[in-house]
């Protein structure tokens, strides 16, 4: 498990730099950017979500948006459940073996300043057998300072202002009391605590 760990540390990692380069950042950026004191966190955990009867009755997971930065999740290959919002409907993430579902944190729509935006999920219950999956999080370390890249503010004046700067634990502390609503009144949370 350690070495199946540090492999997937590994690919979020090269996944960050090839944001950057899509972003026209410095290579490292998104990394450097979630170091605290002692470096980015990185998780793993496993979900089962048991078959349900009436699965109109009951929700598998709520919808959210999760609040770090870059998730990869290898999803049942059989069971699905899996849906993200897009453009207000609710999309099936079908499951495919031997893949890896690539979701994005409010972190990084913060740095990105919104060019890459975290994504609405959830998972609904399924009849038709148990699902299990296996997600891993790459985050900051709780003592990273989150704000936007200042490379993508000067390329969008426009956009200057819409993303607060805040330190990621404090952010997950507000996350913890807010994670099942929508994230834009956590940003504009945190834009009041920065200005207090």
């Amino acid at each position: 498990m350690k070495e199946f760990a540090l492999k997937l540390e590994k690919l979020a990692e090269e996944l960050l730099d090839l944001f950057c380069e899509n972003l026209g950042l410095e290579k490292g950026y998104l990394k450097k950017a979630f170091y605290g004191a002692k470096g980015p966190t990185f998780g793993t955990k496993v979900s089962n979500y048991p078959p349900c009867p009436t699965p109109d009755k009951i929700k598998g997971l709520r919808a959210h948006t999760d609040a770090g930065g870059i998730i990869l999740l290898f999803q049942d290959p059989q069971v699905g459940g899996l849906q993200l919002l897009k453009d207000g409907e609710w999309v099936n993430v079908p499951p495919l073996r031997h893949s890896i579902v690539i979701n994005l944190g409010d972190q990084l729509e913060v740095i990105t300043n919104g060019q890459y935006k975290s994504v609405e999920h959830r998972v609904i219950a399924q009849t038709d057998g148990a699902r299990m999956s296996i997600a891993s999080f790459y985050n900051p370390g709780s003592d990273a300072v989150i704000y936007p890249a200042p490379a993508l503010l000067e390329k969008e004046e426009e956009k200057k202002g819409l993303y607060p700067k805040f330190v990621f634990e404090d952010y997950m502390k507000l996350y913890g009391v807010l994670k099942f609503q929508a994230k834009e009144p956590r940003f504009e949370a945190m834009k009041a605590i920065a200005t207090a």
